[in-house]
């Protein structure tokens, strides 16, 4: 689907892009990781299937968040505009629920058709995720910047971001930080040193340099006028 027609002529607050810029590359590295597995190594096969018990589990706070504050943001807005994203939801989660289920007899019976079966249902899942997030982001964008301004968004997003457990945060940021772009990762962690606790700051600092390469976190500390450091062993 086109964004042709739904991009505002000013800039407006982008809700969806950097999450789903973290689902993508969460679920693209979890795919090639699982089938490129060797399911005979043991700890291999263990790190996999814990990677991607974390991917499940992010996906579903993803889609319990936005039910939670999205969806009926928009439904008192627009009245049916997050009908189609809603039933969607139900199927993703009923997905998920099999491929968490996969993924534990991948790891009680390991074997090759038993990764295949994994590989195969996570493949569709990320399809579907795709489609689903590209509407999201034109079609809903498109409801939201109709029906609200960017101070209500920022605060209906800020009330979301709040309700995160911290370890769920972390497990997010990990990915958000790497997928991003580097003026989007820069804005992102200037917006974090402004507005929140330092400890928060310097924990999401120490984490983009560990999950960084060399050149993006170069140009990184750049953004935010720190000196240079090598990378983290």
């Amino acid at each position: 689907m086109s964004l042709n027609g739904l991009t505002p002529t000013a800039p407006r607050f982008n809700m969806y892009g950097p999450i789903h810029k973290a689902l993508r590359l969460f679920l693209g590295d979890s795919l090639g990781r699982m089938g490129r597995l060797d399911w005979q190594d043991e700890a291999e096969l263990a790190e996999v299937c814990d990677q991607l018990d974390s991917l499940v589990a992010v996906l579903r706070g993803h889609l319990e968040h936005e039910d939670k504050f999205i969806h009926p943001f928009m439904q008192a807005r627009q009245p049916g505009s997050p009908a189609q994203a809603g039933g969607e939801h139900h199927d993703h989660l009923e997905a998920l629920a099999e491929l968490a289920l996969e993924v534990r007899l991948l790891r009680q019976q390991p074997g090759e058709t038993q990764a295949a079966r994994v590989y195969q249902n996570l493949a569709l899942l990320m399809a579907e995720n795709l489609t689903h997030m590209q509407w999201e982001e034109t079609m809903h964008h498109q409801s939201l910047w109709q029906h609200a301004s960017d101070a209500e968004l920022h605060e209906l997003h800020d009330r979301l971001v709040a309700s995160i457990a911290p370890q769920e945060m972390a497990m997010v940021m990990g990915w958000m930080l790497p997928a991003l772009a580097p003026r989007e990762r820069a804005g992102l962690l200037l917006g974090m040193r402004e507005g929140a606790p330092p400890p928060v700051f310097d924990a999401m600092l120490k984490l983009a340099q560990q999950k960084l390469d060399s050149k993006s976190w170069a140009k990184l500390a750049l953004a935010l006028q720190l000196a240079p450091q090598p990378q983290a062993a």
